[in-house]
């Protein structure tokens, strides 16, 4: 069971990590060029299509790193855990309270206000899940050594 826990722990985040970077470095800055015209068009289309990808991934993420506290690998300190589930918490916590209300003011038309506060806070789960990613490697490679 652990080992299930743990593969789907480390596939969500990796997975998440990438999508993270995808965004913050091509998706969001990219909003500006699309124009006010098509903007409202782009943007639901957008936010559409991502929830189906980046829904699932969260959510395995979410149920795994909690599973993982009470089924941990024996080899890991279950301080290690506490903090990567701290992490999916302030990813969780950023996204709905900085970039879902930022993207219902961008829903009603581009507003560059909402849009560099987007990219900015963005910042944040691009940190959380960079960090993340870095732990489970870290803790699949501590579990590899033994």
């Amino acid at each position: 069971m652990e080992k299930l826990i743990f593969t789907a722990q480390i596939a969500a985040t990796l997975f998440m990590t990438g999508v993270i970077w995808v965004v913050q470095l091509a998706q969001y800055p990219l909003f500006s060029f699309v124009g006010t015209e098509k903007f409202t068009d782009y943007h639901d289309a957008y936010r559409f299509r991502i929830t189906w990808i980046v829904a699932p991934a969260m959510l395995v993420e979410l149920v795994t790193a909690g599973l993982l506290i009470f089924f941990p690998p024996p080899e890991i300190d279950p301080k290690i855990l506490w903090a990567g589930f701290a992490l999916v918490l302030v990813n969780w916590a950023s996204t709905f309270f900085l970039q879902v209300p930022l993207h219902e003011r961008l829903a009603a038309g581009f507003d560059p206000a909402a849009h560099r506060a987007l990219v900015r806070t963005n910042r944040v789960r691009t940190a959380g899940w960079s960090l993340r990613g870095l732990l489970m490697i870290w803790i699949l490679w501590q579990t590899l050594r033994f």
